[in-house]
């Protein structure tokens, strides 16, 4: 009966959707971690994959941009592709490798990377909306002895997440600028963008920039 109650004023569907928020984060974050990041493959894995069919109306048109062998797994690395030496593999548009994720955030799978960040920073507010409300402060020891838990998961909350928020700040305006962390952060040492006439030959306008990565 008490439970129907709750059901009928809406009490229990703001715990309901926060569960499914978490359970969403979870699942996000194995899918980001366990995906394929944009991996370069071999030649020989490459000319496998393709069927006769696709390669006998496609036809094979030299590239004007001459592709280097990496000096690691000695595939055909294309632009914006880099080698991560903790994976082993070169990576499409590669951006960094994460450390929460324990994989690269490259091609295929860095949409999904915002997605989960968004998610994550909804859930951190959450619960620190909540644990927030659950404190009421008093000057006195036994108030700390009987809330210490509360304010050290309020504490460890707002650390989180400030350091979400920045992450996801960051990478908003990366994409908004169609570039990577790698690129931004190593951009003198990159040959396709020292020899560029423009410092970002890659940026097409932040609402293109925008579609182009999510879309």
């Amino acid at each position: 009966p008490e439970l129907q109650k709750q059901e009928e004023h809406g009490e229990l569907l703001q715990p309901l959707i926060f569960v499914l928020l978490v359970l969403c984060s979870v699942l996000l974050y194995f899918k980001v971690s366990l995906m394929d990041p944009g991996f370069v493959k071999s030649e020989e894995e490459a000319k496998a994959g393709k069927s006769e069919e696709q390669s006998m109306v496609i036809p094979q048109v030299p590239s004007p941009i001459k592709m280097r062998r990496c000096g690691y797994c000695m595939v055909k690395q294309p632009m914006r592709a880099r080698h991560c030496r903790l994976c082993q593999h070169c990576v499409r548009r590669y951006d960094h490798h994460c450390p929460w994720i324990e994989n690269c955030v490259g091609e295929k799978n860095h949409p999904l990377f915002i997605v989960y960040l968004s998610v994550q920073l909804v859930v951190l507010l959450w619960g620190g909306h909540v644990a927030w409300s659950g404190l009421s402060f008093e000057q006195s020891w036994d108030w700390l002895q009987h809330n210490i838990l509360l304010l050290t998961s309020f504490l460890l909350i707002v650390i989180f997440t400030t350091v979400v928020l920045l992450l996801l700040l960051s990478h908003l305006y990366l994409i908004s600028c169609n570039t990577t962390t790698w690129e931004f952060m190593s951009h003198h040492r990159i040959s396709y963008l020292q020899h560029s006439e423009l410092e970002n030959p890659f940026d097409q306008g932040v609402v293109l920039n925008l579609w182009r990565f999510f879309c």
